[in-house]
């Protein structure tokens, strides 16, 4: 999307370089860092820790049989209850524990997480493996079938470890992760036995290993692991293995196009993009280029939500994308944010962080009702008044997946490298810089409103440049530095302001329209269809604000867009007015849906002469 200045600008501050130098690498800014002060993110944080979190806790404690399992196993029992991966549950929800009690210390929180870490680990063979499913239920038949989530439940065990050992300096769960990945390390690799993890997610924890332990070898253990696949050696037991399905085509430096379970595909890429990052090699860039470009371009909802068919819980041909019967799993889209920031972290470019935004605002922050007690597995664009979010669900990745996502939001805001501070989204905060000697201070009234201004503080003597994302949404903008109207460069979408220092202040407003959107004309589902959106917010339909005017379509010629109120119902979020002929059209952020009456719903509009 083109994006220009406004006539307003006045010519360059001296501070200001005519030509930006080359962009490089960074390193995003630990949300251990970044205290979110904003009205729109820290209640929701705030509600995260006090309800979301314990929600989880009381769901895999009390109401299902997660925990019980490692007690059963602990005891000598023979009990398996659940599915064959629920330990993960357990896992994803202390990491997001633990990414809680980083920011919002709670003695009790950390008593209990320490209370299921001595219970995982009682569940521990000699040997370093642990699955409770296996060692309950099919005791012989460990290392068998690679669709049966061993790997997948020991990566999330690993970056639980990892978590809870950064925020309280506590390792007994990071040595039963590392334990765990030294015994597979002991059955496979080099000379010894071939695996295909039916599951991604163990390649990006053993980066994350290493990277706390300092041990390359868990590095190379994911790289061995990633370049097993496009081999034929995919074995599942019940029925054959189907090697789209699985990202088993071809060897992953080689794919192009992206196939089978999307959420597979996201932590695939990730951990793709973490042994890059790991090693200094380039091997899977050409690839991770493609499938970017696939996916984005070809296969990504308006939401960021991604994964159009039930049946595969992924993707079926290019521009295959039904509103009511869309999947667009919760952890798709948080898969989708994991990767897009680890490509933007090795190549700035604001289009990936364009499509975190995306996905944060949309995919993701539907998953969880505003109360923070019921979540959404699926996140259709469109439905009849029967679908709604549930407390819980038998498959529950998506519950606890929110659980430890949000309260590591900070971790998305600002990046580093050796001369700059990185800008990537617009939530306020407080964020101290990993040198120790610079801060910034960010307050907005974002997403609903498009100012932002940012405060720096550092030594005296020393100057950073800034680079601030220019949104793909934005088409028009002012920078001002100290009161001053400048006119910075822009490259890879970032604005770049050099030479800032301390007690500079920038203020950044981004003209925030009402959107009529589009869709690509080989998307059949949308033809004849027009979207909503403000700013990074896609808007929709829902059936309890228009009782008498829900089925009106936008007009080609007659429709007028405002900004509405805000809708204290909504936790105050601002509303979209469409006056058409024959009535009134109120819209909402697609985030809110579903959150007061039951109804009909829809973010695809009619749009009709």
């Amino acid at each position: 999307m083109k994006k220009f200045l406004t006539p307003g600008c006045i010519a360059m501050a001296a501070m200001i370089m005519a030509t930006p130098p080359a962009a490089e690498a960074n390193t995003p800014v630990d949300f251990a860092r970044v205290k979110i002060t904003d009205n729109f993110w820290a209640p929701r944080l705030h509600n995260h820790a006090a309800t979301t979190v314990a929600t989880c806790i009381d769901q895999i404690e009390n109401k299902t049989g997660r925990m019980r399992n490692f007690e059963q196993v602990a005891n000598g029992g023979h009990e398996h209850s659940g599915i064959f991966f629920d330990d993960s549950d357990v896992y994803k929800a202390i990491e997001g524990m633990a990414y809680t009690l980083i920011n919002n210390p709670d003695q009790a929180l950390e008593d209990k997480t320490d209370e299921w870490i001595d219970k995982i680990a009682a569940a521990q063979d000699k040997n370093g493996y642990i699955n409770t499913f296996y060692t309950l239920a099919k005791p012989n038949d460990r290392w068998t079938d690679m669709d049966k989530h061993e790997m997948y439940c020991a990566g999330h065990l690993i970056e639980a470890g990892v978590a809870y050992y950064k925020a309280t300096g506590k390792d007994k769960l990071l040595n039963v992760g590392r334990r765990m990945a030294d015994h597979m390390m002991d059955v496979f690799g080099p000379g010894k036995r071939h695996w295909v993890p039916g599951h991604q997610e163990i390649e990006l924890a053993l980066c994350k290993l290493a990277d706390t332990t300092g041990e390359k070898k868990y590095v190379d253990f994911a790289k061995w692991l990633l370049d097993e696949r496009g081999h034929g050696i995919g074995v599942r037991l019940d029925i054959p293995w189907d090697p789209k399905f699985y990202q088993d085509l071809t060897p992953v430096a080689e794919l192009t196009d992206i196939s089978g379970h999307a959420v597979r595909c996201m932590y695939m890429y990730s951990g793709m993009a973490d042994v890059m990052a790991a090693t200094g090699e380039n091997a899977y860039m050409d690839a991770l280029h493609s499938l970017w470009h696939d996916v984005v371009d070809r296969n990504m909802y308006i939401t960021g939500g991604i994964g159009s068919s039930h049946i595969n819980e992924g993707f079926t041909v290019d521009y295959d994308m039904p509103n009511l019967d869309a999947y667009c799993e919760t952890c798709a889209s948080i898969g989708m944010a994991l990767w897009n920031q680890r490509m933007n972290t090795m190549e700035p470019d604001s289009k990936y962080v364009d499509v975190v935004e995306r996905c944060i605002y949309n995919g993701i922050l539907s998953g969880v009702s505003l109360s923070g007690t019921k979540f959404f597995y699926v996140n259709p664009l469109e439905s009849r008044g029967d679908h709604h979010r549930q407390e819980w669900y038998g498959c529950a990745c998506c519950p606890s997946n929110v659980c430890r996502f949000l309260p590591s939001l900070g971790g998305y805001i600002y990046g580093v490298s050796p001369e700059t501070i990185w800008v990537n989204l617009y939530i306020g905060s407080e964020a101290a810089m990993p040198d120790g000697k610079w801060t910034v201070n960010q307050t907005t009234s974002y997403p609903y409103d498009g100012s932002v201004a940012l405060t720096l503080a550092g030594p005296e003597d020393e100057k950073r440049d800034i680079r601030m994302r220019v949104p793909g949404w934005c088409d028009s903008y002012k920078v001002r530095v100290n009161g001053k109207a400048v006119k910075a460069p822009v490259e890879k979408g970032y604005l770049v302001l050099s030479g800032c220092g301390n007690g500079d202040r920038i203020d950044f407003d981004m003209d925030m329209p009402v959107k009529i959107n589009s869709a690509d004309t080989r998307v059949a589902e949308d033809l004849g269809k027009r979207a909503i959106t403000r700013g990074p917010l896609v808007y929709c339909v829902e059936e309890c604000d228009n009782a008498s005017t829900y089925d009106l379509g936008l007009k080609v010629n007659g429709t007028e867009l405002s900004v509405g109120e805000p809708i204290a119902e909504l936790n105050g979020a601002v509303s979209v007015l469409a006056s058409v002929p024959g009535g009134n059209i109120r819209m909402i952020p697609y985030f809110c849906w579903d959150n007061r009456k039951a109804g009909r719903m829809k973010v695809w509009l009619d749009y009709k002469n």
